[in-house]
């Protein structure tokens, strides 16, 4: 019979995400989430022990013919100050990564949650970002707080400027989205993988930006929502870094937040303190619940 520490541990296997913080390596954020995970498990009240008969002699009896009684005792090598924490190890993967300077959604799986982490690496989703911007500023690696190479003048640059260099930018990507998708633009197939969202490069491609526009345009501060796949943080913050360039001036990223990973949102993802095993079991549940919901679809 399964302990309520085993019990517990099946409903904490799947997916779920959390919001990881700027200046955070994924890795604490995987490593502090099976701490906690680890220590909610060990801290179920643990079963009892099992008991065997063994044949004691009475206290007090007679040592040279003693009268043996039968007498059930503890298995102390069962005990938990013996044998150790039940759970010592889970395994805990992480999706698609963040890099330190970067925030936002991360997936994360439990136990065979990780088999499915691997199909979501090989599926055709995009993922969402906002691009915090900044013009003026030029730096060794496109981030703001890298080495200043180069400033430059600003107040040329209009909103309708800046939306041709994005219109140009997504124009292109869309030419190179085309490019690396093996299905005929003009087919049945073609349209209703568009429908569906599973239009995408096959296998390895250059990063893709599906969709792209300004949202917020307050100089010399402007703020980018991207769609985009296979991308990285670094070619997030070096395309704010050509946009500046392509308007005759120079931009930095001062923040890369990841919005949306697939079907995992913001609205979805755990903060912080919200890292306990009853929170998790409640973002997995919920997951798989959706997941129920698209398939009867």
């Amino acid at each position: 019979m399964a302990t309520r520490a085993i019990q517990a541990f099946r409903s904490l296997e799947g997916l779920f995400c959390v919001y990881k913080p700027a200046g955070v390596f994924w890795k604490s954020v995987r490593d502090d989430i099976e701490t906690k995970l680890l220590k909610g498990l060990d801290a179920l009240p643990p079963p009892p022990l099992p008991v065997q008969t063994r044949f004691l002699a009475p206290p007090g009896g007679d040592t040279l013919t003693p009268r043996l009684s039968a007498v059930n005792v503890p298995v102390l090598s069962k005990h938990p100050l013996v044998t150790g924490p039940e759970f010592q190890h889970i395994r805990v993967g992480v999706g698609h990564r963040l890099d330190t300077f970067s925030s936002g959604v991360l997936v994360i799986a439990v136990g065979n949650g990780n088999k499915v982490l691997s199909d979501l690496y090989n599926t055709k989703v995009t993922r969402d970002y906002t691009l915090e911007g900044e013009f003026g500023t030029a730096t060794d690696d496109f981030s703001h707080t890298g080495r200043v190479v180069e400033r430059t003048t600003y107040d040329h640059i209009t909103q309708d400027k800046l939306e041709r260099v994005l219109a140009m930018l997504q124009g292109a990507n869309q030419k190179a989205l085309l490019t690396y998708t093996n299905v005929n633009m003009q087919s049945q197939e073609a349209y209703e993988m568009a429908v569906q969202g599973l239009l995408g490069p096959e296998g390895k491609s250059p990063p893709i930006l599906t969709g792209l526009r300004c949202i917020r345009f307050q100089p010399p501060n402007f703020t980018l929502e991207v769609q985009c796949l296979n991308e990285t943080q670094k070619y997030l913050r070096k395309v704010v870094h050509e946009i500046g360039l392509e308007l005759r001036s120079t931009a930095v990223c001062k923040g890369v937040r990841r919005t949306r990973d697939g079907t995992f949102t913001l609205q979805d993802a755990l903060i912080r303190h919200q890292w306990t095993p009853a929170e998790v079991m409640r973002a997995v549940k919920q997951y798989h619940a959706a997941m129920r919901k698209r398939l009867s679809h």
